[in-house]
C-alpha cells in the first residue's frame, strides 16, 4: 500500500509525501518538529479506517449530535483525530490528560477547534486532581471514555451525581478492564462499559504490535541501538505487550527469560521457546528487566534489592507505580526525563527508565499512526454501541461482537488495498450434517459397482 499526504511547516511550501513498503525510512517525515496542526493532518492523513468506521456507523443511524463525551487519553497527535472527528460528528468532546503524557503543542490546536482541553506539563498531582474533577464538572458526560478506568473511577468516587446519568464508558487497556471487572464483582458498577481492549482488533494489533514494538525502539533510542544484543532480559508478564517484546528482543540477540503467575501464560512462553521462571529466581541474572503486567506493584521495592548494580528497569504499558516507587524515599518523578540512577535502599543502583512510567507514550513517540487508526476505530464503535442501545444495556462489562471486528478488519484491509475471501455459495454449516450423513449421502451418489453375479448375467 502507498499513501500520499502533504505536510510542511509553517512559511514553507508543502512538500507531497509517498509512503509504502519500500520507502527508505529517513524519507519518513519527522513531525517532533511541526506544528500542531500539521502534526495533526499528518495523523489523519494516515487514519483512514477510524474515518471510514465512523462515516459507515453515521450512514447507519448513529446521532452523535449533542453528545457529551468526556475523554481521558493519551494527549498526542492521533488521539485528537479521534477528539477531532468525534465533534465533526456533533458530540461536545472534553478530554483531560496528566502532565507526563501531554503534547501541548495538540492539546493548544485543539482548543483553536473547540474541544475543551483540561492538559498541562506543569501541574502537580493536587492540580491534576482538580483538574480532572473540572472536565466532568464542565462536560456532564453522557460517555467516558476512558484509559486505566482512572477517569470513570474518580466520577464513581467524587461526583456520582454526575455518575447517575451517564449512558455508560468505553475502556482502552487491560489494567482498566481489570479494574471494571473488579468493581463489578464488588457490585460498585452502576454503568455498562464496553471492553474496547478486549477486541483483538485492539489487543491483537494495539498491544502485541504497536506496544510491544514501540517499547523497545524507545529502549534503543536511550541505552543505545545495540542495547539487547547479549542483554539478558526478563519480561514480567506474558500478555500480548511483554510477548510481543520478548519475540522482538530476542530477535535483536537478548536472551529472554519470562514470570508470570499464570501457568498457562508461563507455559505458552516454554512454547514460544523462553524460559519460564519464579520472579525471585529471574531477576538477579537479568541486565534488562520489564514489568507488562499493567498491576501495582508488580516490581516491589523486595525485588528491586533483587537486582544487580546497573540493571535497566522499565514499565512497557504501564500503570501508577508497577514498580514500587512509592516505597523509596525522596524519589522524585520529573516528567519525560529518559532515565534516571535510582538508589535502592539497601539495595543497588538500577537505571530507571522513564521515571517508571509507560516508556513507549512518556518518552517514546507511542504507537504507530496506522496502528491507533485501528484501536480508535475501535473506541469510535464502542461509543456508537453505548448510543444505539442507551437504556438497554445491563451494568456490567460487555465485548463488541465479531461483527464489529469484521467491519473494522475489512475497512484496514481495503485501505490497503487488500480484502478477505468471499465464502463458497454451498459450505454453510448445518449442525445436522455430521460425517456419517455425508458419507450416506456420498455412497447414495455413486453407481452400483459391478458384482461377479451381475458379469456372468
Amino acid at each position: 500500500m502507498a499513501v500520499e499526504t502533504t505536510c510542511g511547516r509553517t512559511g514553507m511550501a508543502a512538500t507531497s509525501f509517498r509512503f509504502d513498503a519500500d520507502t527508505p525510512i529517513d524519507e519518513i517525515p519527522d513531525m517532533r518538529d511541526a506544528t500542531g496542526l500539521e502534526a495533526m493532518a499528518y495523523a489523519e492523513a494516515h487514519m483512514p479506517v477510524l474515518h471510514n468506521v465512523l462515516s459507515e456507523l453515521q450512514r447507519e443511524g448513529t446521532d452523535f449530535t449533542g453528545v457529551r463525551i468526556a475523554v481521558c487519553l493519551i494527549l498526542e497527535p492521533k488521539t485528537a483525530i479521534l477528539l477531532r472527528k468525534l465533534k465533526a460528528a456533533g458530540a461536545i468532546v472534553g478530554v483531560y490528560c496528566g502532565p507526563d503524557s501531554t503534547d501541548p503543542r495538540v492539546a493548544e490546536q485543539l482548543r483553536r477547534e473547540g474541544v475543551i482541553v483540561e492538559s498541562s506539563r506543569d501541574w502537580t498531582p493536587e492540580q491534576a486532581h482538580d483538574a480532572a474533577l473540572r472536565l466532568l464538572d464542565i462536560i456532564e458526560p453522557d460517555i467516558i471514555i476512558d484509559d486505566g478506568a482512572s477517569f470513570a473511577r474518580l466520577a464513581s468516587l467524587e461526583r456520582p451525581d454526575l455518575v447517575a446519568n451517564l449512558i455508560g464508558v468505553a475502556e482502552e487497556t487491560t489494567s482498566g478492564v481489570r479494574a471494571f471487572a473488579g468493581m463489578e464483582a464488588a457490585g460498585a458498577l452502576t454503568y455498562p462499559v464496553v471492553a474496547v481492549n478486549d477486541s483483538i482488533l485492539k489487543t491483537g494489533f494495539d498491544n502485541a504490535h504497536g506496544t510491544g514494538e514501540t517499547c523497545v525502539t524507545t529502549m534503543q533510542r536511550i541505552l543505545g541501538d545495540h542495547a539487547f544484543e547479549n542483554a539478558r532480559v526478563t519480561v514480567i508478564g506474558y500478555g500480548p505487550v511483554g510477548r510481543g517484546f520478548a519475540r522482538r528482543v530476542r530477535a535483536l540477540g537478548a536472551t529472554v527469560t519470562v514470570c508470570d503467575i499464570d501457568a498457562v501464560a508461563a507455559l505458552q512462553a516454554v512454547f514460544d521457546g523462553f524460559a519460564a521462571q519464579d520472579i525471585d529466581d529471574a531477576l538477579a541474572e537479568a541486565n534488562i528487566v520489564v514489568s507488562a503486567t499493567g498491576v501495582r506493584h508488580t516490581i516491589t521495592l523486595d525485588h528491586l534489592r533483587l537486582m544487580h548494580e546497573g540493571a535497566v528497569v522499565a514499565v512497557i504499558g504501564g500503570i501508577a507505580n508497577e514498580i514500587a516507587l512509592d516505597e523509596i524515599p525522596h524519589f522524585m518523578p520529573e516528567v519525560n526525563r529518559d532515565s534516571v540512577e535510582l538508589h535502592v535502599p539497601d539495595g543497588p543502583t538500577v537505571t530507571l527508565l522513564a521515571d517508571g512510567d509507560g516508556v513507549n507514550y512518556t518518552v517514546g513517540g507511542g504507537n504507530p499512526i496506522e496502528i491507533m487508526d485501528l484501536s480508535f476505530a475501535v473506541q469510535a464503535s464502542a461509543v456508537a454501541y453505548l448510543l444505539d442501545h442507551r437504556g438497554e444495556l445491563p451494568h456490567h462489562l460487555i465485548r463488541l461482537d465479531a461483527a464489529t471486528d469484521r467491519r473494522i478488519a475489512d475497512a484496514a484491509l481495503k485501505a490497503r488495498g487488500y480484502r478477505a475471501s468471499h465464502a463458497v455459495a454451498d459450505n454453510g454449516y448445518d449442525w445436522r450434517l455430521t460425517r456419517f450423513e455425508e458419507n450416506a449421502r456420498h455412497s447414495a451418489t455413486q453407481p452400483e459397482a459391478d458384482t461377479p453375479a451381475t458379469k456372468e448375467a
